[in-house]
């Protein structure tokens, strides 16, 4: 089975009308992993599988837009009759599942462990689900963040979770077919941290891959702006993520 990447959600950095945050389905190898589980994204998982079918969930970071939907799974996993047949592994920053607990009025984490399986990534993070590997690089952000790259039988997707303009995301769209990647902010503010990309930089950090697609566009910037300014630097095929579609190769 050739990877897919199913579009759940891109908004950034809150849901808006038909628009939830970042979340992403990756079928490739018999298995089906949730990269990213940013607000409102959990019932748009619904529409193209059972959650209860999934083989892994990657977070990239522990930023809302990215993560606070694993709430609204651990209800549905614990509570609301999903129970999955054995605990998902979750592969994500090491306070992840304490601050799920910490929401939850909990003083340790182990409820979670009958639904859920916290695996800390680190850089350089690898494992193998099926025929499909993940490989996490720390990517540069605010906090503790990774991008991704999924590899399945000749296939590759490489995912820049937050970051801003880094080697890591390079290396990790070196030779991609499809590098998924952010595009949050018109431009850098002098003497601020670079934390987030502007299409230039997405454009530039793709350089490697045969494909990009821009998503997690900021309310600064439209999805075609992101979109033709991106272009313009990476100079091949780019359009913008859109929730609800499915990519294949």
């Amino acid at each position: 089975m050739p990877l897919s990447l199913t579009v759940l959600g891109t908004a950034s950095p809150h849901p808006g009308p038909h628009r939830p945050c970042s979340g992403y389905l990756l079928r490739g190898g018999g298995a089906e992993v949730w990269v990213d589980a940013g607000t409102g994204t959990f019932a748009e998982l619904q529409r193209h599988t059972d959650p209860r079918r999934l083989t892994a969930i990657w977070i990239s970071h522990l930023h809302a837009d990215h993560s606070a939907d694993l709430l609204a799974a651990v209800y549905a996993f614990a509570y609301g009759g999903l129970t999955p047949p054995a605990p998902i592994p979750v592969y994500a920053p090491a306070d992840c599942a304490r601050r799920l607990a910490g929401f939850l009025g909990r003083p340790d984490v182990r409820f979670l462990s009958g639904v859920l399986d916290f695996r800390p990534l680190y850089d350089g993070h690898a494992v193998q689900h099926w025929n499909l590997r993940l490989t996490s690089r720390a990517v540069a952000h605010d906090t503790e963040a990774y991008g991704l790259r999924a590899e399945c039988q000749g296939s590759v997707l490489a995912y820049s979770g937050d970051s801003g303009p880094c080697d890591a995301l390079t290396e990790l769209a070196a030779g991609a077919d499809l590098f998924l990647c952010e595009a949050d902010i018109d431009a850098h503010r002098e003497g601020e941290q670079r934390v987030h990309l502007t299409p230039e930089d997405a454009g530039a950090c793709a350089k490697g891959a045969r494909e990009l697609l821009v998503t997690h566009v900021g309310p600064t910037l439209s999805r075609e702006e992101a979109v033709s300014r991106a272009a313009l630097v990476f100079a091949g095929r780019t359009t913008a993520a859109r929730e609800g579609d499915t990519r294949t190769f």
